[in-house]
């Protein structure tokens, strides 16, 4: 049996690591059609990748993915596809920051209040894609995708001098959260560690915990696995489908927090974008597992960082993109791969355990009169 398990872990990890390396092949091929030594390449981004100066810089991006990851991962589990993330973060970190800058409080408390902002927004704006979807038959893909836009205008039109942003300089910011909302990071020698780096972990931990050891987690994968047969075990899917947008999108309105409180203390024209579409790719590579999806936002911020030396040796950095793209296609199809060779061993060491268990006893009399 623990040699089984062992086959298991094994599998697991042969999709990721397939698709790594179809990813390097590829992106290899790339560069010598391109007139430029792979090796080089590689070398230089792992060297420079590895630097304890960008390993602060890979741990702080990854906690912003891993969350956003999460996120998505959530709406996956349930069969949801929240393409809104992306919306639901930047709408959630813009009003967490206005909020902030405005008020005055105990440090505890002012940024208690930021966060509790930042999910609330995220929450209810995630939310209006569940009601859609239950009441009107909206699918969450096209609602998503639309309040999106909605939120980039949004965010657009409040942050203007006129409502709740400043100039500062040639960029227009909201007013700074006072040192009293500031979260304090870990300090190295090489730099500082985002104080909100926990705030991932302890989602993660959350994440495993609610839908491996909860009955809201049983019921969410159930629905998603089934909607029927999870209707005759008595579970309101319509219920369902809102409860996970919504805590999806409360999770998504956290990406922002690590850099908002950490880092830039307002939220500006030039605050991280596209995080929300990134941590699909991420939910994706980890296959919506915790720890998959935590291996997976330190692959994909190590690429980020590493890219950063290739212009400076005349090389393309477009060529992580290139890989990071290859490695989203590659896994899927790994892990079909993957999945049917597991199935055909499971169904042959069955069919092995059938034989060498013999025939079935005959009963007494001869069988069936």
């Amino acid at each position: 049996m623990a040699g089984w398990d062992v086959r298991r872990i094994g599998l697991g990890l042969a999709a990721p690591l397939l698709a790594l390396v179809v990813a390097v092949g590829l992106s290899s091929a790339v560069l010598l059609i391109a007139g430029h030594d792979p090796g080089t390449a590689f070398s230089a981004m792992a060297d420079f990748g590895t630097q304890p100066g960008s390993m602060v810089q890979i741990v702080n991006r990854s906690s912003a993915y891993y969350l956003s990851a999460i996120a998505v991962a959530i709406g996956f589990r349930m069969n949801l596809f929240n393409i809104g993330v992306d919306g639901q973060y930047q709408l959630a970190a813009m009003l967490a920051a206005v909020v902030g800058g405005a008020v005055h409080l105990p440090p505890v408390l002012h940024v208690g209040l930021i966060i509790l902002v930042a999910v609330l927004v995220g929450a209810s704006w995630a939310a209006v894609a569940g009601v859609l979807k239950v009441t009107r038959g909206v699918s969450e893909v096209i609602s998503t995708i639309m309040l999106n836009f909605l939120a980039t205008g949004v965010v657009a039109y409040l942050l203007t001098p006129q409502r709740f942003a400043i100039l500062q300089g040639n960029n227009i910011s909201t007013k700074p959260i006072p040192a009293s909302g500031h979260v304090p990071g870990f300090t190295t020698d090489n730099g500082t560690v985002y104080g909100l780096v926990l705030i991932a972990v302890l989602i993660g931990v959350g994440y495993w915990f609610l839908l491996g050891r909860t009955r809201f987690g049983f019921d969410l994968r159930a629905t998603g696995q089934s909607e029927p047969a999870a209707v005759a075990s008595g579970v309101n899917v319509r219920r369902m489908v809102v409860a996970a947008m919504v805590l999806s999108g409360a999770v998504a309105g956290l990406v922002g927090m690590p850099q908002l409180l950490g880092a830039s203390y307002s939220y500006s024209l030039d605050f991280p974008a596209g995080l929300g579409f990134t941590g699909i790719a991420i939910a994706l590579l980890g296959r919506n597992h915790p720890l998959g999806v935590g291996f997976a936002a330190l692959l994909w911020s190590f690429l980020d960082q590493s890219a950063l030396i290739l212009d400076i040796n005349d090389i393309p950095k477009e060529i992580v993109t290139i890989m990071q793209g290859t490695i989203v296609l590659a896994v899927v199809v790994a892990y079909e791969v993957v999945r049917r060779w597991r199935l055909a061993s499971e169904q042959r060491r069955v069919a092995a355990e059938l034989r060498e268990s013999g025939p079935a006893p005959v009963p007494a009399g001869g069988g069936v009169s």
